[in-house]
């Protein structure tokens, strides 16, 4: 399938919080094929949420593989229904970018450990636990699913909100 239209801010639904998905059904199946095709075309984008492309519904993708800073730690492809942080450690300030705010980025304090529950596409519960850039990445994505874009989280307006010289 083709990448999907990414929502970019203002838009309203970046702004609201998520329905939980109930049961995975073949319009849920075919969500995630779109979240993953969407993620895979975007330019350096390391996840997408559904809220990005327009879907109501508490549904990521996150894989960080194939990015320099989460080559070396990481889950692989992570397709996440539902999902929670269940406990988080550590501090860290990192620079952050969205598809939903293309023309900027900007430092966020995160945890730098989680332990996430979620639902996978086999229905499975399923628990791990992540660090550095993943974690940073999975936490983003659970933003978009609260209706909290990283603007919302940066540390200072003033000095911690960067114009973006190139999207890549």
């Amino acid at each position: 399938m083709p990448s999907l239209k990414i929502l970019t801010f203002p838009h309203p639904l970046l702004k609201k919080r998520s329905h939980r998905i109930e049961r995975i059904d073949a319009q849920i199946m075919g969500l995630i094929v779109d979240l993953i095709d969407t993620m895979k075309a975007g330019p350096g984008s390391v996840g997408v949420a559904a809220p990005q492309i327009g879907v109501s519904l508490s549904a990521c993708v996150v894989d960080v593989s194939g990015n320099r800073q989460g080559k070396d730690n990481n889950h692989g492809l992570l397709v996440m229904l539902n999902p929670e942080i269940m406990s988080s450690s550590g501090r860290s300030i990192m620079r952050e970018g969205c598809m939903s705010v293309p023309d900027y980025t900007g430092d966020v304090e995160r945890p730098t450990s989680i332990t996430v529950r979620y639902l996978n596409q086999s229905e499975e519960v399923m628990t791990i636990e992540a660090s550095g850039f993943e974690a940073v990445a999975i936490q983003h994505e659970i933003d978009h699913l609260e209706g909290i874009l990283f603007l919302d989280r940066i540390l200072s307006l003033k000095t911690g909100l960067f114009r973006r010289k190139s999207y890549q």
